[in-house]
């Protein structure tokens, strides 16, 4: 009933590749604001990638402008060792996405993703992210104008089972525009995350998929704490692929079959740590570039921070030492305090 512009067969994508190349399912990494970045799609690259990476969500109105375009686009930077990625914008008016799409495309990532499903009060009050759910001739003319930019490339939703009660229509709905691939968050955005994610949801949603858009890629998301335990809820919902958000947080080598790091000793954490930290002041840090397009560095040290929580753990001293880290100003106070802990522990 929806748009026969759209029921033209798409070419092969990487999602499809995805699938055939992943016969126990599609690992994907969240994307989360403030969390994967470049700097830590670097580390989880190098310690234990998933089977796709997502960037932070990128606004298109900010983009849209030549002088936010030129400072937003450190949220695109990315490396090869990363791919396959997709690059995750948002926003409320619908002309600012094509060119966004075009841009993203351009700029080489595997595919572009719609926001449909952040609750943060600032995304909504802009008519983005899971307020879209309220709005579906707004989503329909950002969809239209998204799959006119960019053609054959892959155009993927993020979003959630409803806003204030579950509501699957939603899920028809978005289904209907036949996405490469699309990712539900199994909560309301009522719920944020305070409740447990509806897995008992996972079969209708994958059966209502197969009957309205069979090619299009999907991926269930909400309260996966190991590959394991994705595994299990691929099997049993039959969707093509699980999403990890929180749990990288559990175990960043989270995506890693051999290793977990919780075998690690407290020297291996916190060199982690360190190198981690370094690549964030690498990019985001007083370097030129920064210096000349905001003046300062592009992001607060201190958001650096919340790592620490994911790295220092789970050894002796941990927590003294993560207090202290939490004080540092920057990466050498931080390491002097990372040495003198060594030292007294080894």
């Amino acid at each position: 009933m929806f748009f026969n512009f759209f029921k033209k067969k798409k070419k092969e994508n990487f999602w499809q590749d995805l699938k055939g190349e992943n016969p126990e399912g599609i690992f994907a990494l969240a994307p989360m604001a403030d969390v994967t970045d470049n700097p830590f799609r670097k580390i989880i690259s190098e310690i234990g990638p998933p089977d796709v990476f997502y960037t932070e969500f990128v606004s298109c109105d900010g983009l849209s402008s030549k002088e936010g375009r030129e400072k937003l686009l450190q949220m695109f930077n990315y490396e090869k060792k990363q791919k396959p990625i997709v690059a995750q914008i948002f926003g409320g008016k619908p002309e600012n996405y094509a060119e966004s799409a075009k841009l993203v495309k351009k700029l080489g990532f595997n595919g572009v993703d719609i926001n449909m499903g952040c609750p943060a009060k600032n995304i909504l009050k802009q008519a983005a992210g899971s307020e879209l759910i309220n709005h579906r001739e707004l989503t329909e003319k950002i969809i239209k104008e998204v799959f006119g930019a960019v053609g054959d490339f892959p155009v993927s939703f993020k979003t959630r089972i409803g806003y204030n009660q579950i509501d699957l229509s939603w899920i028809e709905f978005l289904l209907s525009f036949k996405p490469s691939a699309l990712k539900v968050h199994l909560r309301t955005k009522k719920e944020m995350s305070k409740v447990s994610a509806h897995w008992e949801l996972g079969k209708e949603i994958v059966e209502m998929k197969n009957r309205i858009s069979p090619e299009t890629i999907l991926i269930l998301n909400g309260d996966i704490f190991s590959k394991k335990e994705g595994k299990e809820k691929i099997k049993q919902t039959g969707a093509d692929g699980v999403m990890i958000g929180r749990g990288i947080f559990s175990d960043p080598y989270i995506f890693n079959d051999k290793k977990s790091f919780k075998q690690f000793s407290s020297a291996e954490k916190i060199a982690l740590a360190l190198k981690h930290t370094k690549y964030f002041e690498k990019e985001f840090g007083e370097n030129k570039k920064n210096l000349k397009l905001f003046g300062k560095r592009s992001k607060n040290f201190n958001l650096m921070k919340k790592f620490f929580k994911v790295y220092i753990n789970e050894f002796s001293g941990a927590k003294d030492l993560r207090i202290e880290m939490m004080e540092a100003k920057n990466l050498d106070e931080l390491e002097k305090i990372s040495k003198t802990f060594l030292e007294k522990n080894n």
